[in-house]
């Protein structure tokens, strides 16, 4: 069996001890061998020769025989056999060769190491990185977090880094790695990264993707720099592409990621997504792509050909929040793009190829001095089938809002608002305004509230309101003309609620409650408006510009509420119905409490019957419905409902809504303003996250047709997973611009231990961003 003497008698006491050879060697000193300093020896038999050099110079050499095993600083060797010069501080090894240093791991079938220099050749070699708590386990199965690389040679040519040739790595460390990468060459720095060069891409040993360079980051921290998985796909419109994200870990508070998109048809994309995170409420992201289309020939569905010229688009997207300090915070977003037939043509989310509205704003607001200050700057561009695009917004708009107090010790309470707005309102055609609408408006509504709740079943809150406004220009025959306007007029209300009736009904032992309670909550709000002289002068743009004077509203309506009661009481269902009653018909055109308002349809002294329903009879599940009904012509004007269920295997959510075409009621009676849709996600998530898929849709019921349909699947494995989609998207109606009414769209991407994924900007994956 082996002999284990204590550290200080290193080599020389083991070999006069344990079986010898024909020569006793004798004591070295026990601080090193060849300068790396020993701390234990283990062998069953050693001898020490001096031999001699073909310059003539004599050096000693120790022969370990069987069992060897060296501790030498921080590094170990173990091998069936080893020669070890201790002038020259060479080692060499052969037999069941293990090297392990810093917990790391290298065997091989025999070794050459130099322990002045502390590198050295490794032939025929494995070896593991241990890869710490920096990823997350459940990739890895039951597994430790390792790395496993390989090589027919293996150099260690520094303190941690190593060249390794004609080998491999892989990160799912088992008898047979469901994935690895091949490689000519590969240098492994340890803690840091590994770099790949003319490498091959296997699953299940079988070849998928070929890696000119490969970068694998095995860093300790959770966030490391490197490239991340590539996505490939093919499109109707795009053909054939490739993503390559790469990962950029600036610091532990922020990064980057770069992306490049090979189109086959289209050219390429590429751009950057920046994220910080300052702590105290500050952090933001923001991400710019640009898109370089090549020019390309289209063939139209009559067999036309059209050439479309090459053109080059940017979008630029983000948020951000910041808290200043003193009580105030800054926010800002934007989502922006230079050319909207680009933005639909190529955009996989459904909300944004859809979208015909791009904006940019910011705003700053804080308590200054007991009152409420904000200012904002926005800018929204709406475009049109016509070519034309239309601006709205405000540079700026500061308000100021003083909370309600008491005045003295009395139950009246006192507030007061103001605004300062410029805003922007103008259409552009080719690149010229044709018109200007912009102006600059001031307001000032100092408020008195009084409220009465000493009854629990009967509540009135009062309040009176005098707003004055300021517009710099106003209507005349019906043009807008740089004349002054100003504005004035009271706002009396009084809101009603109650008498309030509730039953309670026990159901001890009951599986859902215990115990529900029905309340019954009339509701009444009477509203007084004053005369509003120059009405029609008015330029109108939101809010109060549309009050009607010399008008009084009845909003009358009828709430219940049932709430169930197990552990704790919860709201399960709502069902709230109103109508509004105007003594000026013209005010129901202008009610922003109502959908179908703003809609053109004819002045009526009664609004549309308005029914709104909630329901969440668990956490898990809510929905809400809403309808109008018109008692003109006796019919429903719109209708709105969604629903979502969120379990912990299946998520569903949809939604459907409808504006109808009533050929007897004005503002409705246009075909081609009807809309009916219909949308839906169910999503489905196996044990432990290692099957599931996804499945969505818009369905458009009235022209009998899908806007997109969308499916995704994933499945992951020990150490690896894939990820599949596949989407058709119909361009028919849109601005994209094309021959082709529908785009078919595959993508599919890899996940490995170790490595994260990256959605691209165009939305592959619905979107989903990941490191």
């Amino acid at each position: 069996m082996p002999y284990r003497p204590l550290p200080a008698l290193l080599i020389a006491l083991l070999a006069a001890t344990g079986p010898a050879f024909a020569q006793t060697p004798p004591a070295p000193q026990a601080s090193d061998i060849g300068g790396c300093r020993v701390s234990q020896v283990e062998a069953v038999s050693a001898e020490e020769r001096v031999v001699e050099t073909p310059t003539g110079i004599k050096e000693s050499v120790v022969y370990l025989i069987r069992s060897v095993r060296v501790d030498c600083d921080q590094m170990q060797f173990f091998a069936d056999y080893a020669e070890v010069n201790n002038d020259q501080g060479l080692v060499s090894a052969r037999g069941n060769v293990l090297f392990i240093s810093g917990g790391h791991r290298i065997s091989a079938d025999r070794m050459e190491f130099n322990t002045h220099s502390r590198t050295g050749t490794f032939y025929n070699a494995h070896g593991i990185i241990h890869l710490g708590d920096r990823v997350d386990r459940s990739m890895f199965g039951t597994q430790e977090p390792d790395a496993m690389f390989w090589g027919e040679e293996v150099q260690k040519i520094g303190p941690r880094k190593y060249r390794i040739t004609g080998g491999g790595f892989t990160s799912c460390v088992q008898p047979t790695p469901r994935w690895k990468v091949d490689s000519g060459t590969v240098t492994l720095n340890m803690d840091e990264y590994a770099i790949l060069t003319n490498s091959v891409f296997r699953v299940k040993d079988v070849p998928l993707m070929y890696l000119p360079i490969f970068y694998y980051p095995i860093q300790e921290d959770d966030r490391a720099t490197g490239f991340l998985m590539p996505i490939y796909g093919n499109s109707t419109v795009k053909g054939q592409s490739i993503a390559v994200p790469f990962f950029w870990a600036i610091g532990r508070s922020h990064d980057a990621t770069l992306s490049y998109d090979w189109l086959s048809k289209a050219g390429h994309g590429y751009g950057s997504k920046y994220r910080y995170e300052l702590g105290g409420g500050s952090q933001g992201n923001a991400q710019v792509y640009f898109i370089n289309e090549r020019e390309r020939t289209i063939t139209d569905p009559g067999g036309g050909e059209r050439t479309e010229p090459a053109s080059r688009s940017y979008t630029i997207t983000g948020g951000m929040t910041h808290n200043l300090g003193g009580g105030f915070r800054a926010r800002a977003n934007a989502n922006y793009f230079s050319n909207i037939v680009t933005q639909q043509r190529y955009q996989q989310d459904i909300y944004q190829a859809t979208n015909r509205t791009r904006q940019f704003g910011g705003n700053v607001t804080g308590n200054w001095a007991g009152n409420v200050l904000s200012a904002t700057l926005d800018r929204h561009d709406v475009f049109y089938p016509d070519g034309s695009i239309t601006t709205r917004g405000g540079l700026p708009r500061v308000t100021v809002n003083r909370a309600e107090r008491p005045i003295g010790r009395s139950r009246i309470y006192f507030g007061a608002a103001g605004e300062y707005v410029t805003f922007l309102r103008s259409t552009e055609r080719d690149g010229e305004t044709v018109s200007d609408r912009g102006l600059t408006r001031i307001e000032f509504t100092p408020t008195l509230r009084i409220p009465f709740t000493r009854w629990p079943f009967l509540s009135v809150n009062s309040s009176i309101a005098w707003r004055a406004t300021y517009w710099t220009e106003s209507i005349s025959e019906g043009v807008q003309v740089p004349d002054g306007l100003g504005r004035q007029y009271l706002d009396l209300s009084s809101r009603i609620t109650g008498p309030v009736f509730n039953r309670v009904f026990d159901r001890p032992g009951g599986g859902y409650a215990d115990k529900f309670k029905h309340v019954i909550e009339p509701t009444l709000v009477v509203q007084r408006v004053t005369a509003i002289d120059d009405f029609d002068r008015l330029v109108k743009f939101e809010g109060s510009d549309f009050a009607v004077g010399n008008v009084t509203r009845l909003t009358y309506g009828l709430n219940n509420r049932l709430y169930a009661k197990k552990a704790v009481a919860r709201e399960i269902l709502t069902v709230m119905l109103g109508q509004t009653y105007y003594t000026d018909a013209n005010a129901s055109q202008y009610d922003q409490h109502y959908q179908s308002s703003f809609s053109g349809a004819r002045p009526s002294k009664f609004s549309p019957v308005s029914l709104q329903v909630r329901t969440s009879p668990s956490d898990r599940i809510q929905g809400d419905f809403r309808t109008e009904w018109d008692h003109g012509v006796g019919a429903f004007r719109t209708f709105a409902a969604n629903a979502t269920v969120n379990q912990e295997a299946v998520q569903v959510t949809a939604g459907w809504s409808q504006r109808r075409f009533l050929p007897d009621l004005p503002g409705f009676d246009d075909p081609n303003r009807a809309d009916h849709y219909l949308n839906a996600a169910v999503s489905l998530r196996g044990g432990r996250n290692r099957i599931g898929g996804t499945y969505s849709f818009n369905y458009d019921l009235r022209r009998d047709s899908f806007l997109q349909q969308r499916y995704l699947a994933y499945y992951n494995a020990q150490c690896c997973g894939i990820s599949v989609e596949y989407q058709t998207f119909n361009f028919v109606g849109g601005f994209a611009g094309l021959a082709i009414p529908q785009d078919r769209r595959f993508n599919i991407s890899f996940t490995l231990a170790g490595i994260g994924s990256f959605s691209n900007a165009l939305g592959a994956f619905g979107g989903q961003q990941g490191r």
